[in-house]
């Protein structure tokens, strides 16, 4: 049999991992995909996945990749390997990819989006997918802010320390802010919509807890040009928590 390349698409409710990558203090998405990935074709068969997710955050299209030696047809890995999975994550996608596609180095481009709920009330079936807030924010004020945070930058105001990057300039195609009523109850959805072609540490939520205080009025708009040029994490807003954050997709070219 010949090797094979596996790309698996990825979604998952991270409320309860400690991140994607694996680690010894806790349970991980990786962890939980390698132990399927055992249990399917045997130790040995080591997976590589495209973005580490934080502690908390949740996924609707994160992207792995392995080598294996089968007679499964590709697309239906993705089958054998939700019967062995936690029923928090599922492979959405399996497909047979070229010998040499890695998901980090591959030019891509992420979406991500964070997801304020206002409500008078936290609403608890929305809590673990959502930051909750009780003041109404003004949609409009962040969407003017976030035009700013579009084009190639120095994004350092937007990165947690501790990054371990060559360089923190980064392309950010879109940055939409948009507002949708909730359904059952009073109050309404503030989704936070970021597409780029990488992001630094906690860079989207740093993003989104800015875009916030700009909303709750802490700041007016024209603050976020300001807060870019100044290249210091001390000037943006506070990382918003992780709950809130969900990879949508990840797109390769």
């Amino acid at each position: 049999m010949q090797v094979k390349r596996i790309r698996l698409r990825v979604a998952y409710d991270g409320t309860d991992y400690c991140g994607w990558q694996r680690q010894n203090n806790g349970a991980t998405v990786e962890g939980e995909l390698q132990k399927a990935l055992d249990q399917l074709f045997g130790p040995g068969v080591e997976m590589t996945g495209a973005s580490r997710t934080d502690a908390g955050v949740h996924a609707l299209g994160n992207v792995a990749v392995f080598d294996v030696e089968t007679r499964i047809p590709p697309e239906k890995i993705a089958v054998a390997l939700n019967h062995k999975l936690t029923e928090n994550i599922r492979i959405l996608e399996s497909e047979e990819v070229a010998p040499d596609f890695h998901p980090r180095y591959a030019k891509s481009e992420k979406t991500y989006e964070y997801t304020v709920i206002h409500t008078d009330i936290e609403i608890p079936t929305l809590a673990r997918y959502g930051y909750h807030v009780y003041r109404p924010l003004n949609v409009e004020a962040m969407q003017e802010a976030a035009a700013d945070l579009e084009g190639t930058h120095d994004f350092s105001a937007f990165c947690s320390a501790g990054a371990q990057v060559q360089t923190k300039v980064r392309t950010v195609y879109e940055v939409q802010v948009r507002q949708e009523p909730l359904t059952g109850v009073k109050g309404e959805k503030i989704v936070i919509r970021v597409r780029g072609n990488g992001f630094l540490y906690n860079m989207v939520r740093i993003i989104s807890g800015t875009l916030i205080e700009i909303g709750n009025g802490q700041y007016p708009p024209e603050r976020m040009d300001k807060i870019l040029k100044a290249c210091d994490r001390a000037a943006a807003g506070p990382t918003a928590p992780a709950q809130g954050l969900t990879l949508m997709g990840i797109e390769f070219f």
